[in-house]
């Protein structure tokens, strides 16, 4: 069995609300959301982190990236702004070792962000 939780999810082992899919990736809610809209975004393919991404990941990077600019419109957040953030490590604050995109929207967003 796959100890990865994204992995779970994107194999339907583990539920979570779906927000938007493809062959590619994966968009769900999160289970502990820090704003109004609190949405990540994945890869299907298990990638640990930005860090471990390579070359040849160029593509598919840009697609989350869109797929999180596609999320926000749908969601009402492209007006008035949103946030899009990756952790990597653990002092990035990264706590689940699959690539994912934390797409937050829906209030005013402060900075430093931690």
């Amino acid at each position: 069995m796959n100890t990865c939780i994204f992995c779970r999810i994107v194999e339907g082992s583990m539920p979570a609300k779906l927000v938007r899919q493809d062959e590619l990736s994966l968009a769900f809610e999160d289970i502990n959301p820090q704003a109004p809209t609190h949405i990540l975004v994945i890869p299907k393919r298990h990638i640990r982190s930005v860090q471990e991404a390579g070359e040849n990941d160029a593509g598919l990077l840009g697609h989350l990236m869109l797929a999180c600019k596609e999320i926000a419109k749908e969601r009402g957040l492209a007006e008035a702004g949103y946030r899009v953030v990756t952790n990597v490590g653990s002092y990035g604050g990264q706590t689940v070792f699959h690539l994912h995109f934390h797409l937050l929207g829906g209030r005013h967003m402060t900075w430093p962000p931690g």
